[in-house]
């Protein structure tokens, strides 16, 4: 480590020293922890004071001093709270405890990622101060959103020049109320038949408001340098910040290609381009099972893809295309994808497609499993599970220092469903199996990636930083036991090892029991 950072700690712990040698009173004061501030300087021990919602001293405090709330947090860590750039939560006024995030240390969330967003984004804010919420919520303004508002079920072609000014208008607005950037899912409906000329347009809204644009890219199989070059398109052409959503290679036929990526990624970071990248700790991913067929058989919604699954000749282009993308994926069949959550039969819930074909029709050969994937979808869809990643390749994108820690999932309903574990566990596997088990990162360096990194990337004022002034979301764990119970066939449990947590200097959780206390507020640019 470079001499300088490791005086960072002492340096920063003199500076605050005359504001904690005064016996003051406080609202809440935190003792004898071993500080991590999220800058990545090194842990060092003290105290922590808040008042009215945010930090006001740092260091040792005078024993004198008093608050009504007082936390020992001898043998644990305090951190900033942890911001989770990349989740589904638009439904976060339905949900407002998102005790999931909440216990695994975050503390401000971004929705509206891969495209899919709120559309009036005043409004959604509107319902969370009404309704009240436990955690902090910023939200991206999504293309896919503003594209289905303004050209409805009229997707396989470009926009007319009046559409794109009025999906520009749609942006501007969002942007103008709060929105820190703008998101596209370019595997999705109606995104996927987007252009890149459309994309640069429209993101030119969200950069002339200082915002950033976060992508669910084309590609994260072996055509992912396909994908990265309209990223750094957009990137160089609309003069605007891009994330890589959950960073990637999602396909056996890319595996052991994350240098040739973070390569790519580092020619344009000289080039001048800001790019950052999010990732969840986890060797699988989760959509719809939807994305096992192809988006011109589902374009113009259920009835039209009833209609063509209906017709044998469009029926058999269906499987065909599947077919060849097993082969091209050098999977062998779709036991690789697990339903998650399927409503209209759950006892499929938690089986793989093969084993789902073996339970519905008696045979798990490759076209029984075809013809469930297509009944699912006939039927409403599933959310999915698919297992797809290699573990080297994910700890190579972790160890890069501009990767930020991020879930990509929703608020969890307790027992509902099989979802991925990544919604409960994210943050705690992180800090238990790629820091204390494995060392592939720093406790200090994956405390930045989850706090003052994510804070920077998306204009987050007074947050991600452990120091006076600063907004008071805290959390306090134990990082000899941090861990994340939940696994992929059972994953209703909660992260582990996180004593407390504030939000706006409010407990969310006090000594591991959940408050009734809902301090969270909206996060604007």
């Amino acid at each position: 480590m470079h001499p300088a950072r490791l005086l960072l700690p002492l340096v920063v712990a003199l500076a605050f020293v005359s504001a904690a040698a005064r016996a003051e009173t406080y609202d809440l004061i935190i003792r004898h922890a071993s500080i991590v501030d999220g800058t990545g300087a090194s842990a060092f021990p003290g105290d922590v004071a808040v008042r009215a919602g945010r930090i006001a001293a740092v260091g040792k405090l005078p024993a004198a001093s008093t608050a009504p709330t007082e936390i020992d947090a001898a043998g644990q860590v305090v951190a900033p709270g942890f911001i989770d750039v990349h989740t589904h939560s638009e439904d976060v006024a339905e949900l407002p405890v998102a005790e999931n995030f909440l216990r695994m240390g975050v503390t401000t969330i971004i929705t509206g990622n891969c495209g899919g967003s709120a559309l009036d984004v005043a409004k959604f804010f509107a319902d969370l101060t009404r309704t009240t919420v436990a955690l902090n919520v910023a939200t991206l303004i999504g293309h896919n959103t503003v594209r289905f508002q303004v050209m409805g079920g009229s997707f396989m072609r470009p926009p007319t020049p009046a559409e794109l000014d009025q999906m520009r208008a749609l942006i501007e607005q969002a942007m103008k109320d709060g929105a820190v950037g703008f998101s596209t899912g370019l595997i999705y409906l109606p995104g996927t038949f987007a252009k890149t000329d459309e994309i640069v347009a429209l993101a030119k809204v969200a950069a002339a408001h200082g915002g950033i644009y976060s992508s669910h890219m084309r590609y994260e199989n072996s055509r992912i340098l396909e994908a990265l070059d309209e990223l750094t398109t957009v990137a160089r052409e609309a003069k605007i910040p891009a994330e890589v959503s959950h960073i990637k290679l999602s396909s056996p036929t890319a595996w052991g290609r994350a240098d040739e990526i973070l390569a790519y990624l580092a020619r344009a970071r000289a080039e001048g381009l800001a790019i950052t990248q999010d990732q969840y700790a986890y060797t699988a991913s989760s959509t719809g099972i939807s994305s096992l067929i192809a988006a011109e058989f589902r374009e113009g919604g259920i009835d039209r893809y009833k209609e063509r699954l209906a017709d044998p000749a469009i029926k058999a282009q269906m499987v065909a295309e599947m077919k060849d993308s097993i082969a091209k994926g050098k999977r062998g069949d779709f036991s690789y994808a697990v339903v998650a959550s399927f409503k209209a039969d759950p006892r499929l819930n938690g089986k793989n497609i093969a084993q789902a074909a073996k339970l519905l029709r008696g045979a798990d050969t490759l076209d029984d499993q075809i013809e469930v994937i297509l009944d699912i979808e006939s039927r409403g869809g599933a959310q999915g599970v698919f297992h797809g990643m290699s573990e080297p390749d994910l700890k190579k994108f972790l160890a890069q220092p501009l990767t930020m820690i991020a879930s990509d999932s929703g608020i969890r309903k307790f027992g509902e469903s099989v979802p991925h574990p990544r919604g409960y566990g994210n943050n705690a596997r992180v800090l238990a199996r790629y820091v204390r088990e494995q060392k592939v990162l720093t406790l200090e360096d994956a405390v930045r990636k989850m706090t003052s990194l994510p804070a920077k990337t998306f204009h987050l004022r007074d947050r991600g930083e452990l120091r006076p002034g600063a907004v008071a979301d805290l959390v306090i764990f134990d990082p000899a036991t941090v861990n994340d119970p939940s696994t992929f066939e059972d994953p209703h449990h909660y992260a582990t090892g996180f004593s407390d947590v504030l939000v706006n200097g409010i407990p969310v959780i006090r000594a591991t029991q959940l408050t009734a206390a809902r301090p969270g507020t909206p996060v604007k640019l």
